[in-house]
């Protein structure tokens, strides 16, 4: 069965075509095949057929319409009545939106990798799939619900096929194309900055700067803003002589730029709020440094959301995007001075060979300052431990941005520019666990997959380790996995595999804690998942209520605690995340190998971030 909805919506079985009548038929069709799988309301039915004013039958008539669905489309395709409204199955059929949707990732990942004769044919293959303008035998209210996001994805798709063209030399193939693109979307900057690559790179000079002067006249006089960073950047380079194939012009045509970003989560789901803040941060013109901060307890998906915040923001990057991991695998802090010669080396500064150990440190810190000064670049610095660890790699110029992922708060980033990350709701953990998994293997047991969300308390890590082992057994029942999950004592040890682990990610913050916190943990483990005050925890650590608070505040600088809110009295509340309960509880505190080697974090966080300064 093959479904189309990127032109007419069409069916079709066996290569012949499927008579749906009428654009009622049709909008319905489309709106299930939209929903990707998920259930589809009969309010949100009723408003794409009708608008705001449904008549008074429209349960009666959007059941007429199922029915009719269901008798044109055969057994091959089930659409299930389910509170509140209808789903759509259809396994093993082909729906051109889901296969351009896929493409296009891939494409994108390509381009990422800078792999440009790969991402152009699969970005070509993905446009392929488009017939004409998408959903065009609908109604106007589906249209105007779902075309525009149809119609950005479209265009974002040909943008990235025209830069993998670039990027191949292929500037006199597209310089055409590219003309009757920009006279139809005159305020799309990045198209016409395209635009004058091809045509700088084709010998016309003066008409790619006329390109762009007639750009700005046309932001300013229909949207009163000025050229943003990649049309301008793409102007100094035309003035400057430096966008030939070899030179150094837009971020992604250079060969001397840094690109150090690792491969984005492919599982990446929900953090839409949190990823729009930082994108919206990262992308504001100013001569301001800007420092970021991603914050929350292990495995919660800091590095996940500042890799993808970070990708989607390159453009207004052009002198190239560094990352640096800041610990070890095991949580223990990297020499300064290590990092710094990674940095050094990718931003092109020659004779670092050998061991990082050999040189000054102080040396090391001028040089940075000094390749950095007056570049536009992003810097992610990953599973930061302090201020002063920190401090060293900030660039020197101002253009710049820094975005940080961190177990603790730190001081140098304000409250405004930090996020916190919380578990994932059940909604999102679910749709993380069907990426992995497969959507079909847990809708075939609904309960089996709510228990496995609720064993994994919304962790992304957890999440990631049960998608993977699922998926690596795919002839397992999800029952069966959540039977294995289903005991405490044994949790821990089944949510683990291969490099992800959950145990091992939150090690490195039990090492962090000052002295005595590891006892205090394991003796709040039996305080549960509820929000607690010091008060209640003074009495279970025998201690003052002063000393118990010193103790959570601890806790919560290293992640292992959350604040959950204020009591009556405007004290606050403390909230112990399930899983680090399940890892407290299973503490030896007479052990020392329960917490790993001793490192200079033990003795206090000030201490760690003093040990880390001097490398």
């Amino acid at each position: 069965m093959d479904f189309r909805i990127l032109g007419p919506v069409e069916a079709r079985r066996d290569g012949d075509w499927i008579a749906l009548s009428g654009s009622k038929v049709h909008t319905v069709l489309a709106a299930m095949l939209l929903a990707h799988g998920r259930v589809v309301s009969d309010s949100r039915l009723g408003a794409l057929l009708w608008g705001w004013d449904p008549p008074v039958t429209a349960s009666a008539q959007i059941y007429t319409y199922m029915s009719r669905l269901r008798k044109l489309l055969g057994d091959e395709v089930e659409i299930v009545r389910r509170q509140p409204g209808y789903v759509l199955r259809a396994p093993g059929a082909r729906i051109d939106v889901v296969e351009f949707e896929r493409l296009d990732r891939l494409g994108r990942e390509a381009l990422r990798e800078r792999r440009h004769a790969d991402a152009q044919a699969l970005l070509t293959e993905a446009l392929g799939w488009w017939r004409g303008p998408a959903l065009s035998n609908v109604t106007e209210f589906l249209l105007e619900a779902e075309l525009p996001q149809l119609e950005e994805a479209r265009m974002l798709a040909l943008e990235n096929r025209i830069e993998a063209d670039l990027a191949l030399g292929m500037h006199e193939q597209v310089t055409a194309e590219l003309t009757g693109l920009v006279a139809e979307h005159p305020v799309r900057e990045r198209l016409r900055a395209q635009l004058m690559t091809a045509l700088y790179r084709c010998g016309r000079q003066a008409d790619a700067l006329q390109t762009y002067y007639e750009g700005r006249k046309v932001l300013v006089d229909q949207l009163g803003v000025d050229p943003g960073e990649v049309l301008g950047a793409t102007y100094q380079a035309v003035l400057g002589g430096e966008l030939g194939l070899r030179g150094a012009g837009a971020a992604r045509g250079r060969s001397d730029v840094p690109t150090m970003l690792p491969a984005a989560e492919c599982g990446f789901v929900g953090r839409s709020a949190e990823l729009a803040l930082l994108t919206s941060r990262l992308a504001a013109g100013t001569n301001r440094p800007r420092r970021l901060l991603v914050t929350g307890m292990a495995g919660v998906g800091k590095t996940a959301l500042a890799v993808r915040a970070a990708e989607e923001s390159t453009g207004h990057f052009p002198d190239g995007q560094l990352f640096a991991e800041l610990c070890d695998q095991d949580g223990t802090p990297k020499d300064a001075g290590e990092v710094l010669v990674r940095l050094l080396r990718a931003l092109g500064e020659p004779g670092l060979d050998g061991n990082s150990r050999a040189f000054d440190r102080d040396e090391l810190v001028r040089l940075y300052r000094a390749r950095t000064s007056g570049k536009r670049l992003l810097v992610v610095l990953d599973d930061a431990v302090g201020d002063l660890q920190v401090a060293p790699l900030l660039p020197a110029s101002p253009q710049a941005a820094v975005l940080i992922t961190s177990r603790a708060r730190l001081a140098r980033v304000a409250g405004a520019d930090t996020v916190a990350l919380a578990p994932l709701d059940d909604d999102e953990s679910l749709a993380m666990l069907a990426a992995a998994a497969g959507e079909e293997r847990l809708r075939d047991d609904p309960d089996s997959a709510d228990d496995l969300v609720a064993y994994c308390g919304g962790l992304p890590l957890a999440l990631a380790v049960v998608g993977a082992r699922l998926a690596a057994r795919p002839s397992w029942p999800a029952r069966r996995f959540a039977d294995r999950l289903a005991d405490p004592a044994e949790r821990l040890a089944e949510l683990s595999f291969g490099d992800l682990d959950v145990r091992a990610a939150l090690l490195p913050s039990v090492r962090r804690m000052a002295a005595g916190a590891p006892q205090a943990l394991r003796a709040l483990s039996g305080a549960g998942t509820e929000p607690f005050s010091a008060r209640d925890a003074s009495v279970r650590l025998a201690v003052s209520e002063d000393e118990a608070e010193r103790v959570l505040e601890s806790l919560v600088d290293t992640a292992l605690l959350d604040l959950s809110g204020l009591d009556p009295q405007g004290l606050p509340l403390y909230r112990c995340h399930e899983l680090v309960l399940l890892y407290a509880a299973s503490l030896d505190p007479a052990d020392p190998a329960a917490f790993g080697p001793v490192s200079p974090a033990r003795r206090s966080p000030a201490a760690h971030d003093s040990a880390t300064a001097v490398g």
